[in-house]
């Protein structure tokens, strides 16, 4: 599919929105980013500069706003889930197309129901991503990754809208597929993602040092998510996501140990939080992940 001419708002035009912003728009697509105003108007005067050997080093035009005035054919969320209540005020409801779909690709799974209660039901098509993308200054980023992967998921949207997209990220280079179960993809990311960030900001090493210093730790934990995602219905595999440790870059952060080295908001809540509910609610043992979670909750405030 080339150009369809999309009107793609991005909310939170950080590390993977500002890549999936300026990629979308390089490939011909109008994109608008929302941000804070000083943000905003960096992006307006200098569009987004990417930095990555995969895509090339480019720089990609794009409008911007402190919130959404006009109607699009996609609303991509990348904001983090502790500025999702906040970034939602650029989003108003009232002012997206009748037909737009609302795409968050944030960590955790509790998140599609909030959005679902604001935007409308058939609207919110919730995704994952699976990149190394960091936003180094305003309008910059570096794209580390061999590789950017989304699945999106159809079980609420129309799947000709979702299918839509879809080919529009594959024309701009993102590897993207239509997944049939919205549970089983974002339980598939949290198999992986919660012991991955969990691990490497609880003892502040990378992914290689995780799946060798702390390898038992590691695949316990991996095990506990595992068996929560399939008693939430999903088919999670935890060997499946103990591979993919084995296969990804040794010195590769996770985006929440970043935020610890940089003193920012944890999404531990959005991780760790959700994990422990989604186990209490099933009645499935976490005695690792429990550990986990406590020892960081006094880094991220408190995890209800």
């Amino acid at each position: 599919m080339a150009n369809n001419g999309l009107t793609v708002a991005v909310l939170g035009p950080g590390g993977v929105g500002g890549l999936l912003a300026a990629l979308l728009s390089r490939s011909g697509h109008r994109v608008v980013c929302l941000a804070g105003d000083g943000t905003a108007r960096k992006l307006a005067a200098d569009g987004v500069e990417v930095r990555s050997a995969h895509f090339g080093d480019f720089t990609a035009r794009v409008a911007a706003d402190t919130e959404l005035r006009e109607p699009a054919d996609v609303c991509v969320i990348a904001v983090k889930a502790t500025a999702l209540d906040a970034a939602m005020e650029r989003l108003p409801a009232k002012v997206l197309g009748e037909e737009a779909l609302v795409v968050p690709l944030l960590n955790g799974v509790e998140h599609p129901a909030r959005l679902r209660e604001r935007y409308g039901y058939e609207r919110v098509a919730p995704a994952v991503i699976r990149v190394e993308s960091t936003r180094i200054a305003p309008g910059v980023i570096e794209h580390g990754s061999p590789f950017a992967e989304v699945d999106l998921t159809a079980d609420t949207a129309p799947v000709a809208r979702v299918e839509a997209l879809v080919g529009a990220l594959e024309w701009a280079g993102v590897r993207a597929r239509v997944q049939d179960d919205e549970s089983a993809a974002l339980w598939a990311k949290m198999s992986f993602l919660a012991p991955f960030a969990l691990l490497t900001t609880r003892y502040g090493v990378p992914v290689g040092d995780v799946r060798t210093l702390h390898r038992a730790e590691l695949t316990a934990l991996v095990e506990e998510t595992a068996a929560v995602g399939r008693a939430c219905g999903a088919p999670v595999d935890a060997a499946t996501a103990l591979a993919r440790y084995d296969a990804f870059p040794a010195a590769t952060k996770s985006s929440m140990q970043r935020d610890a080295e940089a003193g920012r908001a944890l999404e531990l809540d959005a991780i760790g939080g959700a994990l422990l509910r989604a186990a209490e609610r099933t009645g499935v043992p976490v005695p690792v992940a429990s550990a986990l979670v406590g020892h960081l909750a006094p880094l991220a405030g408190t995890v209800g």
